[in-house]
């Protein structure tokens, strides 16, 4: 837009002294509620402009910055707007933050997954701030009757060469006139001043009080609850039922069937959850009820199986067998796991002839929307969810089965509700972590590594391998196979999609095979990427020179080659586009091996907010280390044999290892942060244990192999 007669400059330098203006973006923003932040030193507006999507600017200068995508715990809701907020120049005390509803025009990749967040976000949010700036810039270039080009911005504010000085809230009327540039400047990386700095999360003050924040504390005036009732084990359907001893319950407002599942309207939650106990139901058995016995035996027969085809396979594996001197083959296994978040599923849902409205904790917003209004064959544009922060995700809220249960129970019975699941329903239900295995085999000639063959196997695992990572390109002879098994155990992502056990049947063999053949375990992986074949960089996924640093930075920082006789195991990995080692301790205190502490190195890329950033490192270790320890969910006739923590072992905070860590310096885009520490973690404490112990471990849980 060209503003360039004498009435129309006059109107802008009125109006820029008055706050007054136009209005550009969605309108739904105005309705958001403001969250709580950080004391500022400028006070509320009286009124606020919507520059963007992204952005509204108040009359005094604070800014307030949508966070486009889910919060799960990742700290997305305070580093995206981070990222943002550098690029607008603003103080980052005077931003207030708000979740954003899922808006499929105006944002891109509304996803909370694949630790793909921060990666994928980089850009467009950069050059999402970078244009509101340069709006302002163009309003107050008109204002002063200058170049942009004469401006420089700090702090909220705008800077002409002469002293003079507009906040942006005196411009944001104006600025929101113009159409924002698609390709604006970027900042410089050695010019930025909030990227690189660590923040608190911007939730933490709600967190802390107990505010409503996340989807368990949704309340809408007159809606009802809901808690479901269902088959006892998977291969079992409803047959009949009787809910006369159910319905006495004081609170009890309806219950009705659901396909093969029985739900229950209260309200409140509790009579709900009386009440669903009380349901007497018969079931059929429609499918086969699996045991683990029966999953352990499949297993391990595939992968003593040759594919159909290979998924990678280099040079001639056969032969380097065949003229080996010795061969070392070792197996692995580890079960199902339930996700286990704090915050068990739920969401509401509103539907009426008018509108579907819905809000909660869910990490794939747009595809339960497509997926509803299939479901409900309404269209879209009918359709709104609204999303709030989730008290944990690991891959159990990509799908959203309990989206579309309180999606179609409200469109049942015509009134809004808030489905509830309890801790049984998340434990048992599922979708669970694939029950997997692999068997690992390794030629050596003359003491050098010249085969490596894996095969993997897991249930409702597409690739239970993954031929694009290390050790890929650094061994002549290599060969990688994979099945995939059914079963009517529903299985799904769960943190680190495979390689939260790959990695730990990978990094625990090459400990086993340093052994062997007499070399140190940290020098043994430094040699293979030596021998990595530039030639296939365009066939892997990772570049051997990160690798190689964050290696040895783990190897120094912990003392490797000088531990004596402490109880070091070592473990290094890539994956979702980032570069983990880790080293982990053991001692054995009153005859129990316990780990103390813990080495990390992690390249991934720029690091936004270092806060965030250690959290998420220190957690995905955590998790790595408890449940490769204790995490075990076994079936008996169809039906989880835990239902509840009182008999799911977790890791306890006595458990907990001091944890060192440590991000590699670099000017590269961010890459994956949410999961890349937990693969490595499992294989870093087993081969600490077997140095502590002389056991080595091969199966998951290792609480039945080492006392712990």
């Amino acid at each position: 837009m060209s503003l360039t007669d004498t009435s129309r400059r006059d109107f802008i330098k009125v109006s820029a002294a008055a706050g007054g203006g136009l209005l550009l973006g969605v309108t739904w923003l105005t309705s958001c509620k403001q969250d709580t932040q950080l004391e500022s030193p400028l006070p509320m507006p009286a009124s606020w402009k919507e520059m963007s999507a992204y952005v509204k600017i108040g009359d005094t200068g604070r800014v307030t910055i949508f966070s486009p995508n889910p919060e799960i715990g990742q700290n997305v809701k305070t580093s995206m707007p981070m990222i943002l907020a550098e690029e607008l120049d603003v103080d980052w005390k005077d931003v207030i933050v708000q979740q954003a509803g899922l808006d499929t025009d105006n944002y891109t990749r509304q996803v909370a997954g694949g630790s793909q967040s921060i990666r994928q976000g980089w850009l467009p949010l950069r050059k999402a701030g970078a244009a509101v700036r340069a709006m302002l810039l163009m309003a107050a270039a008109e204002v002063w009757e200058t170049q942009t080009t004469d401006l420089t911005t700090a702090l909220g504010k705008v800077y002409h060469p002469d002293g003079r000085v507009l906040g942006y809230g005196q411009l944001a009327s104006i600025a929101a006139a113009y159409d924002p540039p698609e390709d604006p400047p970027l900042k410089d990386l050695a010019d930025f001043k909030i990227i690189g700095t660590g923040k608190e999360n911007v939730d933490l003050h709600a967190i802390v009080t107990g505010a409503p924040l996340y989807g368990i504390d949704t309340y809408r005036e007159g809606m009802l609850y809901a808690v479901i009732k269902r088959p006892p084990a998977h291969g079992k359907s409803l047959k009949s039922y009787d809910d006369s001893a159910a319905r006495t319950v004081k609170g009890i407002v309806d219950v009705v069937q659901m396909q093969d599942k029985i739900a229950v309207l209260a309200t409140s939650t509790w009579p709900a959850i009386k009440a669903s106990k009380l349901l007497s139901a018969t079931y059929t058995d429609d499918d086969p009820l699996e045991n683990s016995e029966q999953h352990s035996k499949m297993l391990q027969e595939m992968i003593s199986k040759p594919s159909a085809s290979p998924r990678r396979d280099d040079g001639d594996i056969e032969s380097a067998m065949a003229q080996a001197d010795e061969i070392l083959e070792r197996s692995y296994e580890a079960p199902f796991l339930p996700h286990n978040p704090l915050e068990p599923m739920n969401f509401y849902a509103d539907v009426t002839d008018e509108k579907v409205e819905l809000h909660g904790p869910i990490q794939t917003p747009e595809w339960q929307l497509n997926r509803i209004a299939e479901a409900l064959s309404r269209p879209k544009e009918d359709i709104s969810i609204g999303m709030t922060r989730m008290g944990g995700g690991f891959g159990r809220r990509l799908y959203g089965n309990f989206v579309m249960e309180a999606a179609l129970l409200s469109d049942q019975v015509r009134k809004p509700i808030q489905l509830l699941w309890t801790r049984e329903d998340d434990m048992t239900e599922g979708p669970f972590r694939p029950a997997s295995a692999y068997r690992i085999r390794a030629a050596i000639k003359d003491n050098s590594l010249s085969g490596y063959h894996i095969t993997g196997a897991g249930y409702g695992m597409r690739n239970a391998c993954r031929e694009r990572f290390w050790p890929t390109g650094c061994i002549e002879n290599y060969r990688v196979e994979s099945h995939n098994l059914d079963s009517n155990i529903p299985t799904g992502a769960w943190r680190a999609p495979v390689t939260n056990f790959l990695a730990f049947a990978e990094q625990t063999f090459f400990d086993e095979l340093a052994e062997k053949m007499k070399l140190d375990a940290v020098q043994l992986r430094l040699d293979l990427l030596e021998k990595f074949d530039v030639s296939l960089q365009e066939e892997v996924d990772y570049d051997p020179e990160p690798m190689r640093r964050v290696i040895e930075v783990a190897r120094d920082r912990s003392s490797w080659n000088e531990r004596g006789n402490r109880h070091l195991g070592f473990s290094c990995y890539f994956s979702h586009n980032s570069y983990v080692a880790e080293v982990a301790e053991a001692i054995i205190k009153d005859d129990i091996p316990q780990i103390t502490k813990v080495w990390c190195v992690v390249d991934c890329g720029i690091v936004i907010n270092p806060k965030g950033a250690i959290n998420q490192v220190e957690g995905g270790i955590i998790d790595g280390i408890g449940h490769a320890m204790y995490g075990d969910l076994r079936f008996t006739d169809g039906a989880a044999d835990v239902r509840n923590f009182d008999s799911f072992r977790l890791i306890r905070m006595s458990e907990i290892p001091e944890i060192d860590v440590h991000f590699i310096p670099s000017d590269k885009d961010p890459t994956g942060l949410g999961e890349p520490t937990l693969p490595p973690a499992g294989a870093a404490v087993a081969n600490a244990l077997y140095s502590a112990t002389g056991t080595r471990i091969y199966n998951q849980p290792y609480v039945k192999k080492v006392v712990g």
